[in-house]
Parts: C-alpha cells; sequence; structure tokens
C-alpha cells in the first residue's frame, strides 16, 4: 500500500519556503525581480501550497513521496535547518490549532499534575494525525518516535530531523506553556533503526 501523510505535513514544508524567502519591506519592482530567483515566491509554489491547502481544508492525505521530494529539495538549500526549524512549528501550530478552544484554554489552567496527562493524550494523537509517529512518556520525558521521516537524509547532518525536533518543542510549548530542551536521541540515519526525539517535562515547566 502506497504510504501517505496529511496534507498539512507538505502544506508546512512549503508555507516555511515561502515564508523564508518572502522579503521584508521592499518596493514592488524588487519583489517581481526577486520572484524569478526565489522558490517560495514562484507561482508553481503557490499553486502547490493552494492545492495542500485545499487538501487540508478537506481532511485528505497525500503520497509521503511527495513530501520526501519536497524535503529533499529544501535539503539542497544553505538555509535548509532554518528551513526545516520553522516548517516543524508551522505544523505544530496548525495541528494545535484543530484542538477546542475551551480544550486548549482547560490545559492552561490546570495544575501541571492533571494537564499533562492530557497534554500528552493531545500531543499523541497529532503526532499520529501528522506525522504519522508516536508519543509515549517514559518517566519525566516525553519521546516522540518517527519510523519514516519524510526528511531523513535530505541534508548532510542529520539537518532534515530538526524539522521534528521544532515540531515537538513548539507543540510542548502551546500544550503547557512553556519553552524546553528537546533532544534527537536516535537516527535511522545513523543506523540506528528509527529517528527518536526526548523532551524533558520539567524544562518546560521550568520556564513557563
Amino acid at each position: 500500500m502506497l504510504a501517505t501523510v496529511d496534507a498539512l505535513l507538505p502544506l508546512s514544508l512549503l508555507e516555511a519556503v515561502r515564508d523564508v524567502d518572502t522579503p521584508g519591506d521592499l518596493d514592488s519592482e524588487f519583489v517581481d525581480e526577486l520572484r524569478n530567483k526565489r522558490l517560495g515566491l514562484s507561482d508553481t509554489v503557490y499553486l502547490q501550497i493552494k492545492r495542500y491547502a485545499d487538501a487540508v481544508r478537506k481532511r485528505q492525505r497525500t503520497a509521503q513521496d511527495e513530501s520526501v521530494a519536497l524535503a529533499k529539495l529544501i535539503g539542497r538549500r544553505p538555509d535548509a535547518e532554518a528551513v526545516f526549524r520553522a516548517a516543524g512549528r508551522y505544523l505544530a501550530r496548525e495541528s494545535y490549532g484543530t484542538i477546542n478552544p475551551v480544550a486548549r484554554k482547560v490545559l492552561r489552567l490546570l495544575p501541571s499534575v492533571v494537564a499533562r496527562p492530557l497534554a500528552l493524550r493531545r500531543a499523541r494523537a497529532i503526532a499520529g494525525r501528522y506525522a504519522n509517529g508516536t508519543v509515549r512518556r517514559v518517566g519525566g520525558y516525553v519521546l516522540l518516535d518517527v519510523p519514516r521521516s519524510v526528511t531523513l537524509n535530505t541534508a548532510p547532518a542529520s539537518i532534515g530531523c530538526s524539522y521534528y525536533e521544532a515540531m515537538l518543542r513548539e507543540l510542548l510549548r502551546l500544550l503547557i506553556g512553556g519553552v524546553g530542551s528537546v533532544d534527537h536521541i536516535r537516527c535511522a540515519g545513523r543506523g540506528e533503526g528509527t529517528c527518536e526525539w526526548r523532551a524533558d517535562w520539567k524544562t518546560f515547566e521550568a520556564s513557563a
């Protein structure tokens, strides 16, 4: 069976490319000139973003190979890590936005002893749907495991893995209100079977 991903995943990659390639306060003539030089401003990317955005609204999935191809394209850029991290944060924010606003507020108001199990449940659902991954808790740590990473080996030095690292960090920040550390503890690119990231609950709580 053809492997698929939620359409939000490739959309996050393209939205990050567009965001990074969009200039600041520049005159319109210069922007028009940049359209011919920057991938994120091209008509091709615009049309692809529109296609994936429509698929997201319809809750559709797309072929994983499409996302892998996009990730490889990003991996050839000198700013690949910045784009992957921006894409991971976008995926986290958009998936977090699918949670009922009342539930999001309640998570922030509850004591941590009650909020953390609820946040973990939300993180599991989001990781399963949008990252094809699994989230579990081991002691004071939250682990994200992604057996089939779309960014694996798409850039040197495991740069592509920063996509999922940024996603997990941003998702936990949104769920429990802190900014903590996330470590890439296993990598399929190093022959370790799967890609896995570890977040420490305590560091997120301490910075809340």
